[in-house]
């Protein structure tokens, strides 16, 4: 029996980072992971900017790692394809110099970026990390969680848990009772290739609207050694209803769109196909309850319009750490006193999520991406408001409102207009 007073289940981003700002606090913890690391998890591999900002909040010297570490690609931006191949380029900062202090993005393949988190687990005597252990049994005793794996052999008492152990959690299918809903989860698949034309030299991040997969989309993410990580992903309630086989939909894409079959002409897949679901946050849900929060997917996270999930995944971790720091110190780990951090995601994240359920909800029409596009396109200014949605919380906010896109429809009319 290992007793604890935080056990945080899963050593993804979420959970890891939930760990690591414990630590930094002065607080232990027990994380534990039925997988051994490293260990490859499938996913678009895409490190939204708030990545390296989150790392580095919760230490300096985490951040300067990543930004040092050969196993990721700096991006500097986002390249949107309407279904009339009208290509519209977003900076994660406008007119951006390539300095390495300047925010971007980041492309690592999970496997890396995961066993990178882990590395950093190790480095810290505050966390007992146990790999290779599955959390299979919750029970809810007056002082605390009992979690044990299926045999019951391996035992932890926890006076508080913050779940971190991804789409498919147990712990939030059977304790806090979410289920999987068509209509606010994706199907995705995605597969390694070598050798393919045309990636833009600020490695940017491509997103295609192609009209055979609306409304989901293509995309084609730079990696390192130059490889590129690419897949499809749709909604799970309109794949169901066109019963869409998305990795054939991908093959046939490549093959036998114009654009797609020049640039992967001479390109090399490595690996097969795997497919996975992405649990968005395009729905409001509570997530936490007597003694436990959830975080990461297992909170269902995931941008509705990017399908980006880390760095979501890392800001739940460090809320939940810090509301689990407050509750422990009042000995109070009730649903009540847990509640906190439901109002802090909905503070924190919800107003991103909501704008990218709204922007999701519009790809289902074709006329309305290849107008906004095309309106980007050949607008500098427009295109600058629209990189603020990855730094700025006031043009996010912005974005949010019908005045907007009113005056998109009628002829953009100036930044600030």
């Amino acid at each position: 029996m290992i007793s604890t007073g935080i056990c945080i289940i899963g050593a993804g981003p979420a959970g890891a980072a939930a760990a690591l700002q414990l630590a930094v606090m002065g607080i232990p913890s027990v994380i534990v992971d039925k997988a051994v690391f490293p260990r490859d998890k499938v996913c678009g591999d895409g490190l939204s900017g708030k990545v390296l900002t989150l790392l580095t909040r919760i230490d300096k010297g985490i951040g300067e790692r990543l930004r040092e570490s050969l196993l990721k690609l700096d991006s500097w931006g986002i390249t949107f394809t309407a279904p009339n191949r009208i290509g519209m380029h977003i900076m994660y900062k406008p007119r951006y110099q390539k300095l390495p202090h300047e925010p971007h993005g980041l492309v690592c393949k999970r496997i890396d970026f995961d066993n990178f988190l882990v590395e950093e687990l190790k480095r810290r005597p505050e966390i007992q990390l146990l790999e290779g252990r599955g959390i299979e049994r919750y029970e809810l005793q007056p002082d605390g969680y009992l979690l044990t794996d299926r045999t019951g052999q391996f035992a932890i008492k926890a006076r508080l848990v913050i779940v971190a152990n991804g789409a498919h959690s147990g712990f939030t299918k059977e304790v806090a009772g979410i289920r999987m809903e068509p209509a606010h989860y994706a199907a995705g698949v995605r597969a390694y290739y070598r050798n393919v034309q045309g990636v833009h030299p600020d490695n940017f991040l491509e997103l295609h609207f192609l009209k055979n997969m609306l409304p989901g989309y293509l995309w084609l993410f730079p990696l390192p050694n130059g490889e590129v990580n690419v897949g499809v992903g749709m909604l799970s309630k309109v794949a169901r209803r066109k019963k869409a086989d998305l990795k054939k939909l991908m093959m046939d894409t490549l093959e036998g769109d114009p654009v797609m079959r020049e640039r992967f002409r001479y390109a090399e897949r490595m690996g097969d196909i795997k497919g996975y679901g992405l649990p968005f946050g395009s729905k409001d849900r509570t997530l936490s309850g007597e003694r436990y929060m959830l975080t990461g997917d297992a909170a269902s996270l995931i941008n509705p319009f990017t399908g980006e999930g880390i760095g979501n995944a890392l800001h739940s971790g460090c809320l939940a750490a810090r509301q689990a720091a407050q509750a422990l110190a009042a000995n109070d780990c009730s649903a009540a006193a847990l509640a906190g951090y439901d109002a802090s995601i909905r503070r924190v994240l919800r107003p991103e999520l909501l704008l990218s359920a709204k922007l999701q909800k519009m790809v289902n029409y074709p006329w309305f991406i290849n107008l906004v596009i095309k309106q980007g396109a050949r607008n500098q200014q427009l295109q600058e408001l629209l990189s603020g949605m990855f730094h700025e919380e006031t043009l996010r906010k912005k974005l949010q409102q019908p005045s907007f896109y009113f005056k998109l429809l009628m002829g953009w009319g100036g930044k600030n207009g």
